[in-house]
């Protein structure tokens, strides 16, 4: 670097401190105007995704985090504390595909987990792919892709927009969770085998893993979780990983044991950082991306509810997780040159049992017995005297099985509407069927809002169920998939140069998200995209846009902020 004369760095120190710091702010923000994917600028973009993290959980825990995990949001990011998806269907799958296509169901098509195959006479996942076959693990199993996807992705954009330079990885140890985050164009999405921990892929991204994945799996990480107490901050042991049985008698998997606990989401960081080495991301032409959703919160929540000690303790045991993954981010490639964004694809209810305590009306249905009373009503009405399966119920939605209305004559609207008086029948609120939402025939209000956003025209003949509050479906733990706000509230929050730091109380949807990358990047959004660019939460690309907003502001403050200390 060029050195500065002796008598201009005389004039230099005689200049008043505010006006220094204003002009390395001016060279600091100059460089934001010139951030996009198309020159690396930021070399990387890190979404994280943690699965059923409701979006009071960070103001709750708040004083008990530490710092540089979810602090990194909350004292020196943008947050959101008022992001809701505006749609009813809060499940894992939808949740993953709104968050990267800045769409909902209506644009995207994914409308549950999984559904009806009318063809296949049986339920089928969202990622389900009979052309393609799972790879890194024995057997001829089917694999997964993106194929029900009806709208691309924030990846797949960036994809386009480089000609293919960057580069798009996502992992979960969901399969629909690490597939849809990558859309169509990703170069690759992992997920593990349930029994074993192994990390496999789909022969739709690759025809076998790379070697440094099947290093990974050969050296047996998983094994290291296995046979461990998971303990409190206190030393008490609330959950153990030892072996044991599942309830059908069979050996209990990785998923099931471990996935329960802190220790999940440390094998998948544990991976990540694997993955970021060997693939050299950041280390390109252009910004690359990687998606990360944390599966761990979501097995233990339904199990142990959102108020236990349990889900205190996943807080804090993932908010280190985060610090140390973040400490990795800094020292590969420097947090300046980072952009990170956190959310989640659900929330959940309190436990019944706990809401009934404080008075409020609560209940667990029991998935299994309510389908049997649809069916039960359904049949008295169709085929007295025969019983007959017109439904498979995934709470709150059920599934038509066209033929067997077919034998009764009855077409589409006449059996939705029959299968959603027998659901209000046996105990739901109120319904939307496909044929009704298909027409856009729904009140014109908030919820009728949320049941347009929910509806896809795949997945054959459906009705969409409407709750009461705290009924979920499962006869024992808690559940989401309501409209309803401790279902539809999440995190919303942003780090890097490009965030103005700060609490955000404006409305903010999960559909913000890809818009709002898409634009600091200066790519197109994604196709089917709703969203709306964040802009209150970001510094201006232009300086003397911001000139006035940062003359107010002490330099000494600035200078606590650790965007700043790692420009410098």
């Amino acid at each position: 670097m060029r050195s500065i004369p002796r008598s201009s760095r005389a004039r230099y120190r005689a200049l008043p401190a505010t006006l220094i710091f204003l002009f390395f702010l001016l060279l600091l923000t100059t460089q934001y105007s010139f951030t996009s994917a198309y020159n690396a600028r930021p070399k990387l973009v890190v979404v994280i995704v943690i699965d059923q993290f409701r979006g009071d959980y960070l103001e709750r825990y708040r004083d008990q985090f530490g710092e540089g995990g979810f602090r990194l949001f909350l004292d020196h990011g943008s947050y959101f504390t008022d992001c809701n998806y505006d749609y009813a269907n809060t499940r894992t799958a939808p949740g993953h595909a709104t968050l990267f296509t800045g769409a909902y169901t209506n644009g995207h098509g994914i409308v549950a987990n999984e559904w009806w195959d009318q063809e296949k006479k049986h339920m089928v996942t969202s990622v389900e792919d009979d052309e393609t076959k799972l790879v890194g693990t024995s057997g001829d199993k089917a694999g997964a892709s993106p194929h029900n996807l009806l709208a691309d992705t924030v990846g797949d954009e960036l994809k386009l927009a480089t000609q293919g330079k960057a580069r798009v990885f996502t992992l979960s140890l969901k399969d629909r969770a690490a597939v849809l985050p990558g859309g169509f164009a990703a170069d690759a999405a992992y997920w593990i085998e349930p029994k074993s921990g192994a990390w496999v892929t789909s022969t739709y991204y690759r025809a076998d893993l790379p070697k440094w994945a099947q290093d990974f799996n050969e050296s047996d990480h998983a094994s290291r979780y296995w046979d461990k107490d998971w303990k409190n901050s206190h030393g008490d042991v609330l959950r153990s990983t030892g072996h044991r049985k599942s309830r059908d008698g069979t050996d209990a998997g990785f998923y099931e044991v471990v996935g329960a606990t802190p220790f999940a989401n440390e094998y998948e960081f544990e991976f990540a950082k694997e993955l970021m080495v060997y693939e050299k991301l950041g280390e390109g032409q252009a910004t690359d991306l990687l998606a990360i959703s944390l599966s761990a919160n979501d097995i233990l929540g339904h199990q142990a509810g959102p108020d236990s000690p349990e889900m205190a303790a996943m807080a804090l045991a993932l908010d280190h997780e985060l610090a140390d993954f973040f400490s990795f981010l800094g020292h590969q490639l420097g947090l300046a040159n980072v952009w990170i964004a956190l959310s989640a694809d659900h929330g959940i209810s309190a436990l019944p049992d706990a809401a009934k305590k404080l008075r409020i009306p609560a209940a667990n249905l029991g998935a299994a017995k309510f389908e049997a009373q649809i069916n039960a009503a359904l049949a008295a009405k169709f085929s007295p005297g025969h019983a007959a399966n017109y439904v498979q119920f995934d709470f709150p939605i059920a599934w038509v099985d066209q033929d067997a209305f077919g034998s009764a004559h009855v077409k589409e609207r006449e059996a939705e509407i029959a299968v959603g008086e027998a659901m209000k029948q046996v105990g739901l609120r109120d319904y939307f069927t496909k044929s009704q939402l298909a027409e856009g025939a729904v009140p014109s209000t908030a919820l009728g809002k949320k049941f347009l956003n929910s509806y896809s025209p795949e997945a054959g003949w459906y009705v969409l169920g409407v709750p009461e509050p705290y009924t979920v479906g499962g006869a024992k733990g808690t559940d989401h998939a309501s409209p309803y706000t401790y279902d539809t509230h999440v995190p919303l929050a942003f780090y890097g140069l490009a965030f103005r730091p700060g609490a955000y109380r404006t409305r903010a949807e999960p559909v913000d998200l890809a818009v709002t990358l898409a634009s600091l990047l200066g790519i197109n959004a994604p196709t089917a995209a709703v969203g709306r660019v964040l802009t209150e939460a970001l510094v201006p690309a232009h300086p003397h846009d911001n000139a006035a907003h940062e003359m107010a502001e002490p330099a000494a403050a600035e200078s606590t902020n650790p965007i700043v200390r790692n420009r410098q």
